[in-house]
């Protein structure tokens, strides 16, 4: 299950994405926004995050115009790796390296069709674990206030 949210400006990511989920058989909870009107990012970010915290969804999705400000409120939940994604090498990198659960994107840094792309990418790539499951036990760590 990709649970999925965005503000208003990432709605035309996440209708692409949305779109590209359906024709893949993929399930997906979609938390919206449904329209343009201007509406605040962290709601959004709160909902996919609390999916995948809950189980609920295995990974998420969220947009806003640059992907920044949502992934920041997405990364204030414990246990939640939310990257800003902008190409093919960063969509990979980010599952394999630091097993991103969360992937972001801007509606107004990259095109629907880049979306979906580095959605697929994101999806489909494993987490090496190895070397780099150490570094994902250091990020619990500072998230527990500990020293590293």
């Amino acid at each position: 299950m990709i649970s999925v949210g965005c503000d208003h400006g990432g709605l035309v990511l996440k209708q692409a994405i949305v779109a590209y989920l359906k024709e893949n058989h993929i399930d997906y909870i979609d938390h919206g926004t449904f329209t343009e009107e201007s509406v605040n990012y962290a709601p959004y970010a709160f909902k996919v995050g609390s999916d995948i915290l809950s189980g609920r969804a295995e990974k998420g999705i969220l947009c806003c115009g640059t992907g920044i400000g949502i992934s920041m409120a997405a990364n204030k939940m414990k246990g939640i790796r939310a990257a800003v994604v902008t190409n093919e090498f960063c969509a990979e990198m980010t599952r394999r390296h630091n097993d991103a659960n969360i992937l972001c994107m801007g509606g107004r840094v990259i095109s629907p069709e880049m979306a979906v792309k580095l959605t697929e990418i994101f999806l489909n790539t494993p987490f090496e674990g190895g070397r780099h499951a150490i570094r994902i036990a250091q990020i619990a760590a500072i998230e527990n206030g500990e020293e590293l």
